[in-house]
């Protein structure tokens, strides 16, 4: 079924908010191999000034969801874009660490409004939720794959200032798209749910929200996705390190001239593109599938993915490759579902807020596994790291299966989920 005219104008402004997002999002690791070269700065300093900007891209989810409810999507995503691009173009005229650590800072907290203004805009905006879904977890992929390809492409005959400047403009050409863009943010909404900016939030309604959100089917959602980001973290900062140091990729003879060539990079960028095929069957899928059984099913498989590292990696070039395209079709087709089960079970007038805390537990707590799978690489072996994210999988699972089984009825619901016609319980 061809998406609506609606459907198709929330679809292009979300997909290149999405895109964009993560196009500045995985420059910025570009840049640092450059900065470190110019300035005469520590690893480690540069590090936390990094750090400066990721950071609120994941703890400021939640004060963006909350502006979201307050005045609404499309300005809280125009903004975004905006302050993204404007803080690059900070970053152009940087001539210090300090200049560097002002732009980072402004990036992050701009970035931060993104998922969860871009999420609830869908879920009240569109009928044809879940091929939206698959789109924009596309464009979200392309923008990763996208983002430092043309970094470090541009670096090689431009100045890094004048590349940060080159990055903005599509920021910048977003945001007069966006302006003109025309839609219903709450087309897909029955006639008597609230969507609508809340003029009148405040704090005890806030806190009100909140109790309900955690009162109800929601609460056990908010934890599975959080053990989906330990999961989806965890694996994509450490699986790089963990391929270039296979034998196999040292066991590769390259021809004369592609010497600087790294497979391992490679097999991890083709990971990310296959991502974009996961994305889009995952999103097809919660049109037909409910989203506790679709988790469910997913984590299972990405736990024996994550066991099944354990004896490829010593296996040959192709095997490794192989596997690895399995787990970017899987790791990204999870993510309709679980931004999916978020619309199933909240109600429309706090999407922003939901989908705030959502991203709080993907991004934020989620991150909590860079710390501990360092320290579970850095003294033990390959094989731990593994079953611990194993683990994460098998917990967000069993949940998952527990929300099938009607979990959620021992919680004091502080409402009833919307219910959808189209997915079989």
């Amino acid at each position: 079924m061809a998406l609506n005219a609606n459907d198709r104008s929330i679809a292009g402004f979300t997909m290149a908010g999405h895109a964009l997002v993560h196009w500045f999002e995985t420059s910025i690791p570009i840049f640092l191999v450059v900065w470190l070269a110019e300035f005469d700065v520590s690893v480690a300093l540069f590090g936390l000034v990094v750090a400066l900007g990721y950071a609120p891209f994941g703890l400021g989810a939640l004060p963006g969801g909350i502006l979201a409810d307050r005045f609404g999507t499309k300005r809280l995503i125009l903004g975004c874009l905006a302050g993204m691009s404007g803080a690059f173009l900070v970053l152009s005229i940087g001539t210090s660490i300090y200049a560097i650590a002002v732009g980072l800072l402004l990036w992050g907290v701009a970035a931060s409004i993104y998922h969860p203004a871009g999420l609830a805009l869908i879920s009240t905006g569109v009928e044809d939720r879940g091929t939206v879904f698959a789109w924009h977890g596309i464009a979200g992929n392309a923008g990763i794959a996208l983002g430092p390809f043309a970094a470090a492409t541009l670096l090689i005959v431009l100045d890094w200032q004048l590349v940060a400047a080159l990055l903005a403009l599509p920021g910048l050409v977003a945001v007069l798209y966006g302006l003109s863009a025309e839609f219903d943010p709450a087309a897909a909404v029955e006639d008597d749910a609230d969507a609508g900016p809340d003029e009148a939030l405040s704090l005890s309604g806030l806190v009100g929200d909140s109790r309900a959100l955690f009162a109800s089917a929601f609460a056990i959602v908010f934890v599975i996705v959080t053990f989906e980001g330990l999961y989806y973290r965890g694996m994509l900062t450490y699986l790089p390190e963990i391929l270039h140091g296979l034998p196999a990729m040292d066991a590769l003879e390259l021809p004369a001239g592609l010497e600087g060539i790294e497979p391992a990079d490679y097999i991890y960028v083709g990971l990310l593109v296959v991502g974009m095929a996961g994305q889009y069957a995952g999103g097809k899928l919660t049109n037909r599938v409910a989203p506790a059984r679709g988790l469910a099913a997913i984590f299972g498989i990405l736990a024996v993915l994550a066991v099944a590292f354990v004896p490829v990696t010593g296996l040959g070039l192709g095997a490794i490759a192989a596997l690895c395209g399995v787990f970017g079709f899987f790791l990204f087709a999870i993510q309709p579902f679980y931004q999916n089960a978020v619309a199933v079970y909240t109600p429309p007038d706090s999407r922003g807020l939901s989908y705030g805390f959502t991203y709080l537990g993907e991004f934020g707590l989620g991150s909590a596994s860079i710390a501990i799978g360092g320290f579970v690489l850095g003294g033990l072996p390959l094989a731990a790291f593994f079953l611990l994210i194993a683990g994460f999988a098998v917990a967000g699972g069993l949940l998952s299966i527990g929300l099938v089984a009607g979990l959620d009825r021992y919680l004091v619901t502080g409402h009833a989920p919307e219910r959808r016609t189209d997915v079989d319980d």
